[in-house]
C-alpha cells in the first residue's frame, strides 16, 4: 500500500463531493466550507482552490475525518 498523493485543494474538493460520498457545501465562509452528506460525519474543508495538500492531510480527510478504510479512500483517488 502506497502512500496517499498530495492534491490540490479542488481536487479533494470534487472527490468529496461526487459520488460515492456525495458531500455538499452547506455553509460557506471565505475558504472554510462546511460539508454534509447523508448518512457521513460533517465536515469543515479550509483550503483555498490553489492550495496543494500534503499526502498525510489527504489521508486524514479521507480516513479519520470522512469515516473511510484505506482501500476504500485510495479508489476514489
Amino acid at each position: 500500500m502506497g502512500q496517499f498523493p498530495t492534491m490540490k485543494a479542488k481536487r479533494l474538493l470534487a472527490i468529496l463531493e461526487r459520488k460515492p460520498l456525495s458531500y455538499r457545501v452547506s455553509r460557506q465562509s471565505g475558504s472554510h466550507r462546511r460539508m454534509e452528506a447523508p448518512g457521513r460525519p460533517s465536515l469543515t474543508f479550509a483550503f483555498h482552490d490553489n492550495a496543494t495538500i500534503p499526502s498525510g492531510l489527504v489521508r486524514k480527510v479521507l480516513v479519520r475525518d470522512v469515516g473511510l478504510a484505506e482501500d476504500e479512500a485510495r479508489k476514489l483517488l
